[in-house]
């Protein structure tokens, strides 16, 4: 199951009105987006079936993530390979299906950055289209399809479209303390945490990772390895994030996190349950309060922390900057 976090923003209107136990579809797409010759341009897809200009986006598989179906959706339906930027408002409203039945409808955004493909159209589009802002605005057939265009021309007025994904991952569930007799640092992951660690890797290529950083405990790097293996990553294992170094000094695992905001690459850094509350009160005075989404970045931050992170949970902080001039401008939580 993956949450949305307040900090990713939110947006759309309901066209028409649907029951409470109206069928429920969850859909994901992204707003791919450049620069050309300063000008903000973004990609835009016609359905012939249709004949409308939306964003690229459908439906979730079974049992797929929200980012996930994001990238695979524009990839399908444009033919471009994105990365994943910072949440844009959700879009959710009521229709009528192919039964005559209403249904509603929840679909989550992303900013993208192009990294690849070929843009071969293969599925159910005949046309994208990169347009200015105010082209794109008067193209989009849907007035909720105009709340992610604002939000992005919204974000790059602040300079703060530009992002890179700093991923806290709690390691995925492993086999219980008390059933395992040898060193707990060698403890490893259960079925289920094998199962979890699969699972996050379309997820952290959604983002874009290339850089892991992982507590030297079994259970830690396994949950990341099958990531690194499918990415063809190093996995970079420390001492510090571990819970046996952080009893003695808690500083230890800080300054890891301080080289990754230093560095400021696409990372994921993985670290265990009495670790990552000190760690996410670190990353909860870089919320950009001067911008509105700003005080729900710092409130899930020290939520997270308070409360805890899930096993094989992935926090994702989006960044603006590096080092001392990094400001996290919006924070998602996906649960396993």
């Amino acid at each position: 199951m993956t949450v949305q976090a307040p900090g990713a923003g939110a947006g759309g209107r309901a066209s028409g009105a649907a029951s409470a136990d109206a069928p429920f579809i969850a859909a994901a797409g992204a707003v791919p987006w450049r620069r050309r010759r300063g000008t903000l341009e973004v990609a835009m897809v016609h359905r012939p079936a249709y004949d409308d200009w939306a964003w690229a986006k459908g439906k979730l598989d079974a049992g797929e993530d929200w980012p996930t179906a994001a990238v695979r959706e524009v990839e399908e339906e444009t033919g471009l390979q994105v990365r994943l930027g910072r949440p844009l408002p959700l879009s959710s409203y009521s229709f009528v299906d192919r039964k005559g039945e209403v249904a509603r409808k929840q679909v989550r955004y992303w900013a993208a950055e192009v990294v690849g493909g070929s843009g071969e159209l293969l599925n159910e589009i005949d046309e994208v289209a990169w347009l200015p802002v105010s082209d794109a605005m008067a193209r989009l057939d849907y007035a909720r399809d105009r709340e992610q265009l604002r939000a992005m021309v919204r974000y790059a007025a602040q300079g703060a479209l530009t992002t890179w994904p700093l991923v806290l991952v709690r390691h995925a569930k492993a086999r219980p303390r008390n059933q395992w007799r040898q060193d707990d640092r060698l403890r490893p992951l259960d079925a289920r945490g094998e199962r979890r660690a699969e699972a996050i890797v379309p997820m952290l290529g959604a983002f874009g990772v290339s850089r892991l950083v992982t507590s030297s405990s079994t259970r830690c790097v396994d949950t990341l390895a099958p990531y690194a293996a499918s990415a063809g990553l190093e996995l970079k294992t420390k001492e510090g994030l571990t819970e046996e170094a952080f009893v003695e000094d808690p500083d230890r695992a800080v300054k890891h996190l301080r080289k990754a905001l230093q560095r400021g690459v696409p990372a994921a850094l993985c670290s265990h349950g009495p670790v990552l509350p000190l760690l996410l009160e670190e990353l909860s005075v870089l919320g950009s309060v001067e911008q509105p989404e700003g005080e729900a970045v710092v409130s899930t931050l020290l939520e997270a922390a308070d409360l805890g992170m899930s096993k094989g949970e992935l926090l994702v902080c989006h960044v603006s900057g590096t080092g001392e001039a990094a400001r996290i401008v919006a924070v998602e939580r996906h649960l396993p």
